[in-house]
């Protein structure tokens, strides 16, 4: 087995985790107070990674001004603006994707938002047809109708077979876990096209990435900043662990395989999200839920082939 293909496996192990830590853990903070305060902790873990191994030694540190930061931002200018520009909108579009998603696990079990969340490669795959002239085969055309049931199996609740349609319209929670699906497909595109096409390294991409979504959130966040203890430093630090090793197992799946590949396998971590949230947090209706999240599984798998 390949190792961008282990990668993108470790990962859906790690962010699964993660999704589960923040409904346990976190969700009596606001989203984007939250996300600055976890990516401010990854990069502080993962800075240097990203120090050691671009060029970014004691020599570079000391003649920026800035530090760290202004020696990372001077290796992304080198790279050139159409750099810039992706990593700008794969910053905007996972920051938008991540708040949605955190307002839909406030109103919704994580059994049950996941699985909805994780049909991002049914977004994926038209964006590549469209953008990047990837042929659509017709299993992949199943893989698409097996993951729109997955949604609507996550929708089900025991009553009328008919009941799930009209609860995927007005169910707030579901259709903030889709809009967060196609903002996370925007931003795997964008993944794939910086790290292959525009040849981004890794262990710069990740703190790009997270610092850029904190950027973007900065101005909600001092508004409503989080109340945040010095007891809670430790659940901080372990979040943004979390956060900085799945960042970096996604950045090199991104750099060796198709965004529909990639997309696909890393979003397997609903499965982990479901089990953890059903076994352990005892929600409604696990056994529904797990079956939407097998099903999203099987989609976005057909979807990759």
């Amino acid at each position: 087995m390949e190792f961008g293909l282990l990668s993108a496996i470790g990962a859906a192990v790690v962010w699964g985790t993660y999704v589960f830590a923040l409904k346990r853990s976190f969700s009596g903070y606001p989203p984007a107070g939250l996300t600055v305060l976890i990516n401010a902790s990854a990069i502080a873990w993962f800075l240097p990674v990203t120090v050691a191994t671009n060029d970014l030694g004691a020599g570079a540190l000391a003649s920026d001004p800035l530090g760290a930061p202004g020696a990372v931002a001077r290796s992304l200018a080198a790279v050139g603006p159409a750099a810039a520009a992706v990593v700008a909108g794969t910053a905007a579009a996972t920051a938008a994707a991540f708040v949605l998603f955190l307002r839909a696990i406030e109103d919704g079990d994580v059994s049950y938002v996941a699985p909805i969340n994780k049909v991002v490669p049914m977004f994926v795959l038209p964006l590549e047809v469209l953008l990047l002239g990837q042929v659509l085969a017709p299993v992949q055309v199943a893989g698409v109708v097996v993951t729109t049931a997955a949604v609507y199996v996550a929708n089900y609740e025991p009553g009328s077979l008919l009941a799930p349609l009209a609860s995927a319209a007005r169910s707030r929670p579901a259709r903030l876990a889709l809009v967060s699906a196609a903002c996370y497909a925007v931003a795997d595109l964008g993944k794939r096209v910086g790290l292959q096409e525009l040849a981004i390294p890794g262990t710069l991409w990740v703190p790009l990435l997270l610092a850029g979504a904190g950027l973007v959130l900065l101005p909600a966040a001092v508004r409503t900043p989080p109340a945040v203890s010095r007891g809670d430093a430790p659940k901080f630090l372990a979040a943004g662990a979390l956060v900085a090793l799945g960042e970096h197992l996604t950045t090199v799946a991104f750099a060796s395989l198709p965004a529909s590949v990639a997309s696909p396998v890393i979003n397997t971590q609903a499965i982990v999200a479901v089990v953890l949230g059903g076994v352990l947090l005892g929600e409604r209706y696990f056994r529904v839920r797990l079956v939407a999240a097998l099903l999203a599984v099987v989609g976005v798998a057909m979807i990759a082939l």
